[in-house]
């Protein structure tokens, strides 16, 4: 599966995307962590992007259901990756448009972003 969403601690999610990310896989990710959110409240976001290739073309992307129904309850983001990704990473979680803050780590500083989601 091309997401894989588990708790670390606290309200701390981590989710690894691999591969070409297809819409289903990130709605089914977004299915899980409403769940969680109406079990435990407000939630910080790891995403752990390994072996990433993207984002599927032709899939439609343009749906912003899940940010507008649940972007509030999403209080940190925190993004590691290879630095290719990084602008589109970014822009496709909405940086600039969220009030939670939302940043982006190097594939080699996890612990960075760990400690950054517990500021």
């Amino acid at each position: 599966m091309p997401m894989n969403v588990r708790h670390e601690r606290d309200n701390v999610y981590r989710v690894e995307v691999r591969g070409l990310l297809r819409k289903p896989d990130f709605e089914a990710c977004g299915n899980t962590l409403v769940r969680e959110m109406s079990r435990i409240g407000p939630l910080r976001l790891l995403f752990v992007l390994e072996d990433f290739e993207g984002w599927h073309a032709q899939d439609d992307w343009k749906d912003l259901t899940f940010y507008v129904t649940h972007g509030n309850q999403i209080q940190r983001i925190a993004i590691v990756g290879n630095d290719r990704w990084r602008s589109e990473s970014l822009m496709f979680a909405g940086a600039d448009l969220r009030s939670a803050p939302v940043e982006y780590f190097g594939e080699d500083d996890l612990a960075g972003a760990r400690a950054w989601l517990s500021a």
